[in-house]
């Protein structure tokens, strides 16, 4: 498939209605050249359509594929998500039959600060 740079199909399209109105204002007095200039202008239109509808589906191509690689990573961080709330869940299951069978609940050991402590302070237990 023979690609064209946005530029050419931009050139293409500002010069074809200059060539167009070139060739409206005098028409040639031989039928055979009259006919060879339409066919070249319906050439011309149907290469230009072809090209547009060419890049607009490599276009399409290009969304489609970044669709699918934003549809994987929402699903894998659903995915991750839903493992988070399936864990807390299960803790809290854990922590109401404890207090339902009247165990004393264990404490979660403390979860690592983001930053460390600034000098001089000590962490709270």
């Amino acid at each position: 498939m023979k690609r064209h740079s946005p530029l050419a199909i931009a050139l293409a399209f500002v010069l074809s209605p200059v060539w167009m109105a070139h060739a409206a204002d005098d028409p040639p007095a031989d039928p055979t050249l009259a006919h060879d200039q339409a066919k070249a202008l319906s050439d011309t239109v149907k290469h230009n359509a072809k090209v547009v509808a060419d890049a607009a589906k490599d276009g399409a191509k290009h969304v489609a594929v970044a669709a699918k690689q934003v549809a994987h990573e929402v699903a894998a961080t659903s995915k991750e998500g839903a493992r988070e709330v399936a864990a807390t869940a299960k803790r809290g299951t854990a922590r109401a039959k404890a207090a339902v069978n009247g165990d004393k609940t264990p404490s979660q050991p403390a979860k690592p600060a983001d930053k460390p402590p600034s000098p001089g302070k000590t962490p709270s237990p």
